[in-house]
């Protein structure tokens, strides 16, 4: 086969459409083994005189690796290397596709696994489909990770595996179809794990070959950014997801229109919504970057394909979507301004798939409190409305139908359009190259994953009895375990777990698949890496003898269990085993480090022995992992406080004690923990560097993207901003303080030291702008003067006055508003702190002296303003205003006639009175 063709023929088999353009060949050929697989006629393809060759098993002895069983050596002539690496290629696709079929898109595959290696074979082979099932399931487990254990003819994605990781020299797809196997791969295990390699890179070749056909590099951008999305590597997945974009030159934007979304809606209002436009070809989702320019999707070319249904609302007040009733979007000068909202022209299968995963990115990087769900509908519902692809149209249906969950008016549609995409998975309303179609460039779960998804959303709504028959079913026992919690009936969950390690319970779906009667004695076939899972599972339902459990985990897993290792530091962690917890927790991020719940525990293990460096460490994967980790953050900022001071000059205090509490209090009996409250940080130390303080300041800053009502960390973050001069940022954090406790602490949540720093670092400056202007950064600089007077006033008028009375607050608003020559306002303020005062609050009848002289200084200190301030206020009568003052304070306190201070006031008294003669 010549070069070109060869390029055709990968091309095909990424796109998943054959190019006629390819000539045709004979049935044996690996061309005609390539085209086979892309019209997924996979029985044809793993019964072919090349499969026979290269499935050909070697021995029947099972415990030798699939890798040895199997003939992959094979020696062709240079002539014939391209021809080998073909069909290599064209048989590793056809079997991962057949994996794909029989446990994503459906229906059910017409060839088995003992068919093809039976057939393949010149010997007589005793396998049997169980022993092929096991091998394949214990040779998936990956990283401490088991496969799942009921997945359909798992030796079929074992056995791409196989194929496209042997040696390839002439084909330029190969590490794509690594990157498909791969992605492919990590969606069956347990919990992700990291991969080897850097496809990135490997990728990078491929880029100005598929540059001149958008499809293809939209394709690739959006394989990559799936699996960073799986690898929760959000930022990345964002910036491939951007490429894709750009690479297929689709235009999109999220804006407004005029709408209704209420059937009793009388008022327009501005709905959100996502205009979109594609510029592929719809023919073939080919073009040319000649052709691309100006070309546009027709309409009138939309094929309508047979696809899921989509479940009407019907609700009696919801409209079944958004009506607008504007022709135009609400933001002028847009380059879509020219779609109608209500009838946008169909989007290309492929954007459709872009505009999924931006949803899902849009999910990622949101916090928690920001309107998640609604930025996420415009996406899905303008995928919605076109049907194009069945594959795709399920995936959409899938995310409405999840963000429709948590809402009273939706959630009926929701679980029942999640039952009927499960339902419609075994039907053939659709061709089988069509549900592939586009398979990889979207998230679309497995049947299982979406079973246990409709079991859990069961779960959320009380339903538990039918939870549990789908969980029991899908022998997914760690949810089994919690049904039965739920049911207060824990010691039925523990039974279960004894059972299948002793072998006692059958498994319901193998029973049925392998048609034998139930064995109470029959010893489970099941990989080390599951079983070593039940003891874990075992560990947590039993914390009398978790340590023992954890230990069997490790051991049977031949030290490959990061849930062994996650459990049993969370058991050291505890019960204040510190040292023994940061070893588990080492070897158990070691194996798998994409947890955030390892290293975060692993940071607090840290910090009670004082291992500030390892605590940063850990808090900085936690972030780097999840950058919406708010209390990660935090801890994070209070490390680099901690470290390089010493140990006397940083004791552990209160708040660090209560937030370890609360971490141990979450890991009883359990391995994965969860993250614990924050902790205060302390940044007034001097000896700290001041690199440090900066950057606790940006871990802090951005840390509170994340946790926005922490008022903890709003706290730390003014204490840090004080110390590094950000004022402005402190004065933010003040007010955000005030605004979240003031209703229960009242003054008490206000640091009046803050207060009056923020208030000095104004004052300072000359009032007078233009003599202010000869000073450096008086005008200019956010933090002192008057760039940081508004900041400082708008914190008084609009946070603190309106709902909080203190003397000190009133003295500090005094002292700014005097600055500014607002001598009646700066009057009446300190008045209102002297209100506030011991004196202004002195009643008749007390007989705490120190309080009495307490408030003696306080009525000579509002005289002595009234008469240094009264005078410069026209027609203010200060003089009465300072008598009535010192005559009320004298007739409440003539108790205190003997003490020495009593005189002090009947002297003020007298001097006033001289003063108004």
């Amino acid at each position: 086969m010549d070069a070109a063709n060869l390029a055709l023929a990968e091309k095909s088999l990424l796109r998943g459409q054959w190019d006629p353009e390819i000539p045709g060949s004979q049935n044996n050929s690996a061309s005609n083994l390539a085209k086979l697989a892309v019209d997924c006629r996979f029985r044809d393809v793993l019964r072919s005189d090349k499969a026979r060759i290269l499935l050909r098993p070697l021995s029947e002895d099972l415990d030798l690796p699939l890798q040895k069983l199997l003939d992959f050596g094979i020696k062709p002539t240079e002539e014939d290397k391209v021809e080998a690496e073909l069909t290599r290629l064209a048989l590793a696709v056809t079997c991962l596709h057949a994996f794909v079929q029989a446990n994503w898109t459906g229906p059910d595959l017409d060839v088995t696994p003992l068919d093809v290696l039976s057939e393949n074979s010149d010997a007589s082979i005793t396998w049997t489909e169980e022993a092929i099932h096991a091998k394949a399931i214990s040779e998936l487990a990956f990283g401490g990770e088991p496969a799942y254990h009921l997945a359909k003819v798992p030796i079929f994605l074992r056995l791409a595996q196989l194929l496209v990781g042997s040696h390839y020299e002439h084909l330029q797809s190969i590490h794509w179809w690594r990157l498909r196997v791969e992605t492919v791969h990590q969606r069956i295990l347990d919990e992700p794990v990291p991969v080897s390699v850097n496809y990135h890179e490997l990728l990078e070749p491929l880029r100005s070959s598929v540059a001149r056909e958008p499809d293809l590099a939209g394709r690739m951008y959006l394989e990559l950014g799936l699996l960073d999305h799986t690898l929760s590597q959000d930022r990345m997945a964002a910036e491939s997801f951007i490429k894709a974009a750009r690479a297929t030159g689709m235009e999109y934007e999220l804006t407004g229109a005029l709408g209704r979304r209420t059937k009793f809606q009388e008022k327009d209002l501005t709905q959100l919504v996502l205009l979109a436009e594609s510029r592929l070809d719809d023919s073939n989702g080919v073009i040319t970057s000649d052709q691309a320019e100006g070309q546009k999707v027709n309409p009138d070319r939309v094929d309508k394909k047979n696809v899921p249904e989509t479940l009407a609302l019907n609700d009696d007040t919801l409209l079944e979507q958004t009506e607008f009733t504007s022709s135009r979007p609400a933001a002028p000068g847009s380059n879509l301004s020219h779609i109608d909202p209500s009838a946008q022209p169909p989007l290309h299968p492929l954007d459709q798939c872009i505009l999924l995963s931006l949803c899902l990115n849009v999910r990622n990087t949101s916090p928690s409190h920001g309107l998640t769900a609604e930025q996420m509908s415009p996406y899905v519902s303008r995928v919605i409305s076109h049907p194009r692809n069945w594959s795709v149209h399920t995936m959409a249906l899938l995310l409405r139908s999840r963000l429709e969950s948590t809402r009273t008016r939706t959630v009926e549609r929701s679980t029942l359009q999640l039952q009927a995409l499960i339902d419609q998975m075994p039907t053939s309303d659709s061709s089988i190259s069509e549900r592939l179609l586009f398979f990889h460039s979207i998230p679309l779960p497995s049947k299982w994953e979406m079973e246990k998804e409709l079991a859990q959303r069961f779960l959320s709504i009380g339903v538990i009895k039918s939870a549990l028959e789908i969980f029991e079913r899908l022998e997914m026992w760690e949810d089994v375990v919690k049904c039965y919690g739920a049911l207060e009936k824990p010691e039925k969950g523990i039974a279960i777990v004894r059972d299948l390690l002793e072998g006692r319970k059958q498994e319901a779906e193998v029973v049925i698949s392998r048609a034998k009667a139930t064995s109470t004695q029959r010893k489970q076939l099941q990989d080390t890496t599951r079983e070593a899972k039940l003891w874990c599972l075992l560990g947590d339902l039993d914390p009398a003898n978790a340590e023992q459990h954890y230990k069997r985990a490790w051991d049977l897993s031949n030290e490959t269990s990061g849930r062994a290792m996650r459990s049993l530091g969370g058991y050291y962690f505890a019960r204040a085993r510190y040292e023994e917890a940061i070893s588990c927790l080492r070897r158990a991020v070691k194996i798998n480090p994409l947890l955030t719940r390892s290293w975060f525990i692993l940071g607090c293990a840290c910090m009670r022995l004082e291992d500030w460096e390892g605590a940063k460490d850990a808090f900085s994967r936690c972030v780097a992992i999840d950058e919406e980790d708010g209390e990660s953050w935090n801890n994070l900022a209070s490390m680099y406080l901690r470290i390089g001071v010493s140990k006397e000059k940083h004791d552990t205090n209160e708040q660090e004690e209560d937030d370890h509490t609360a971490a141990s209090s979450e890991a009883q009996g359990a391995g994965d923990v969860s993250p614990a409250k924050s902790m205060e940080s302390d940044g007034s130390s001097k000896s700290i560097p001041f690199e440090n303080k900066m950057l606790a300041f940006r871990a802090l800053k951005h840390g509170l993207r994340y946790s926005y009502d922490n008022w903890r960390m709003w706290y730390n973050f003014m204490i840090v901003a004080m110390d590094v001069g950000e004022l402005q940022e402190a004065c933010r954090a003040l007010g955000r303080i005030v605004e979240q406790t003031s209703d229960k602490a009242g003054a008490l949540t206000v640091d009046e030291d803050v207060l009056d720093r923020l208030v000095d670092a104004v004052t300072r400056a000359p009032a007078d702008p233009e003599e202010a202007a000869t000073q450096e950064g008086a005008i200019s600089n956010p933090n002192e003067g008057h760039g940081l007077y508004r900041s400082v006033l708008n914190l008084f008028e609009r946070t603190l006055l309106p709902r909080l009375s203190s003397p000190r607050i009133f003295r500090a608003y005094a002292r700014l508003l005097s600055w500014q020559n607002r001598w009646e306002e700066a009057i009446k303020a300190y008045l209102d702190a002297y209100r506030c005062s011991a004196a202004g609050t002195f009643e008749k009848g007390e007989t705490d002296s120190a309080k009495w002289r307490e408030a003696v200084a306080e009525v000579e200190e509002i005289v002595d303003i009234l008469r240094n301030f009264g005078p410069r206020v026209e027609g203010y009568k200060w003089r009465l205003q300072a008598r009535s003052i010192v005559r009320t304070f004298i007739g409440r306190s003539r108790e205190f006639e003997d003490e020495a201070e009593w005189t002090r006031l009947t002297e003020l008294q007298e001097d006033l009175r001289k003063e108004d003669d």
